[in-house]
């Protein structure tokens, strides 16, 4: 039999509830609308003239804003490529499932959500930023970095509250540590392999391979 459901009452002390979402302000929205339109003019921008030779002022001026706009949204040139990519349907996504699940089977239907959810809504740019992270060797490696310095933070403290332990517990440092190896990792071979395959299935293939472990 599956374990009751747990409440907010019944999370044990040091693990802090996820916070409850609510619609984004006038201020917020306003700076979502900045951020795409940086975003887009970069993709714009790196398909008529490649990565390398696309610079952060030309950019700013296709966006409309100034090179300090662009740099308070985004650090790093590479950032306007690789950040936010899936953190963000991925958290949403786990959120919405059963608490009594398995955290794997968790993971992998919120990724298959988060996954369409993000892909659907802008397919186009999911292909160029998998394709950029096969033919730009620092945009991968800022993937990496992006993904270990917000989304398996966010990740991990997620999945300890479903788990009913502390956030910094190694187990569930290790697991999302593979979860968003596996995630990276598909992309890539999404990218690799022009596109053609469907990435909400090799999701899901990599995630039950990861419960069965490599067999020969």
């Amino acid at each position: 039999m599956s374990a009751p459901a747990r409440t907010p009452s019944d999370v044990p002390p040091g693990v802090q509830p996820a916070a409850s979402w609510a619609p984004p302000g006038l201020r917020e929205r306003k700076k979502l609308r900045t951020r795409l339109a940086i975003r887009r003019a970069a993709y714009r921008l790196i398909t008529e003239q490649g990565y390398e030779a696309t610079t952060v002022e030309q950019i700013a001026d296709a966006a409309q804003v100034s090179p300090s706009t662009v740099f308070r949204y985004f650090p790093a040139k590479e950032d306007i490529v690789v950040s936010g990519a899936y953190g963000s349907a991925l958290l949403t996504a786990l959120r919405a499932r059963p608490l009594d699940e398995e955290p794997l089977d968790s993971v992998r239907h919120a990724l298959a959500d988060g996954l369409t959810a993000a892909i659907g809504q802008g397919r186009e740019e999911a292909v160029q930023r998998t394709r950029l992270m096969v033919e730009v060797p620092a945009l991968r490696a800022r993937m990496t970095e992006a993904l270990a310095a917000t989304t398996a933070e966010a990740l991990a403290c997620t999945l300890a509250e479903r788990a009913g332990r502390p956030p910094d517990d190694l187990g569930v440092r290790v697991f999302t540590a593979a979860v968003l190896g596996a995630l990276r990792e598909v992309m890539v071979h999404w990218a690799a392999g022009g596109h053609r395959e469907d990435p909400v299935a090799l999701m899901d293939r990599t995630l039950r391979r990861l419960r069965g472990g490599l067999r020969i």
